[in-house]
């Protein structure tokens, strides 16, 4: 029998008895750490495995570690990177685009070290959209250029470098959010240009479908589906799935987010029927996630899909670390 549809977070920096026995029984198919549950390297270790402790198996445990403004474990335990446009800016000022490219492979594999350290094996990176004029402020230096091609080329980099270390990726936020001028945290973006306009934006993903997994954007595209958001829309995931040849697996953004409508279930049953493998929840509200848990298990193609991904978890290859900062740091100080 597959897992629960849903990644789930717990409430604060040590799991509760009450949070264990619901996660024994929900049985979801993965979890999603931040900064709430982050104190220091021992309590983070203490605190993945009790989660995996809890469905009895090596559940995937995910965090947002971009670098930059989002990234859940901060020094002085762990290394500090520059917003990803930043890095990216600074490394093309001194070299070109294959040192940039260099860069961001070093990034990938440090941020990786960080996190296997503290047994964290999927990272919700590399963001994939294309940076514009327009790009809200909470989303643009979150992005890896302004060109597709040097996104798809600066996101390979840091897709192969976590690979390296061990570490699993997500892209995000398909089929691209950089048109965005609102935060999806708080309002629904809407996208009002023809779908010609719009390939631009899909072309990062298409050239990295190959990536274990995905994250949809909270957004409405006009030229695909005006009436529903992206995460919720059959069409915009059909897109996902034919257009671009994802067959990877594809969890929502986080279904507590204010641009979507309803109760999380609500939102929650839409994701799914609309081509959603899974739901993630990630405010570690004990009652949102028990209404949640009546989602029941995964498909069977999301299944093989979930089963696909994990496969692709591999040991880190060996690395001098020390070098590798300091090599970073040549690139881009």
């Amino acid at each position: 029998m597959g897992q629960g549809a849903y990644i789930f977070g717990c409430e604060g920096p040590r799991l509760d008895k009450r949070e264990a026995a619901f996660f024994r029984e929900s049985d979801p198919w993965g979890y999603i750490l931040f900064a709430r549950n982050v104190e220091a390297p021992e309590q983070l270790y203490r605190l993945t495995n009790e989660l995996r402790e809890a469905v009895g198996r090596e559940a995937p445990i995910l965090i947002d570690q971009e670098g930059g403004r989002v990234q859940r474990m901060r020094a002085p335990e762990w290394r500090e990177f520059l917003p990803p446009l930043d890095q990216i800016e600074a490394a093309l000022r001194r070299g070109d685009e294959e040192a940039a490219a260099r860069s961001m492979w070093l990034r990938g594999r440090l941020i990786a070290d960080d996190l296997v350290s503290v047994c964290i094996d999927v990272n919700c990176a590399p963001t994939l959209d294309v940076a514009r004029d327009e790009t809200h402020p909470f989303l643009r230096n979150r992005c890896y250029g302004t060109e597709a091609d040097v996104v798809a080329l600066m996101g390979r980099a840091m897709a192969d470098g976590m690979a390296e270390g061990g570490v699993l990726s997500v892209m995000k936020h398909m089929p691209g959010h950089g048109r965005g001028t609102v935060d999806s945290h708080l309002g629904l973006p809407r996208i009002e240009v023809e779908l010609d306009e719009l390939v631009d934006d899909f072309a990062p993903f298409k050239a990295l479908k190959d990536l274990p997994m995905g994250m949809t954007a909270h957004i409405v595209l006009d030229a695909v589906d005006p009436e529903v958001p992206a995460t919720q829309s059959d069409k915009v995931i059909g897109l996902i799935r034919d257009e671009i040849g994802f067959d990877g697996l594809l969890m929502t953004d986080d279904i507590s987010m204010e641009a979507l409508s309803g109760s999380v279930l609500e939102r929650a049953t839409r994701s799914l029927k609309a081509g959603c493998d899974l739901v993630l929840h990630c405010n570690g509200d004990l009652a949102e996630m028990d209404s949640l848990a009546t989602l029941g298990h995964m498909t069977t193609a999301a299944q093989t899909r979930a089963d696909r991904a994990l496969e692709m978890r591999k040991p880190p290859v060996g690395i001098d670390i020390r070098e590798a900062q300091a090599e970073l740091d040549s690139l881009i100080e």
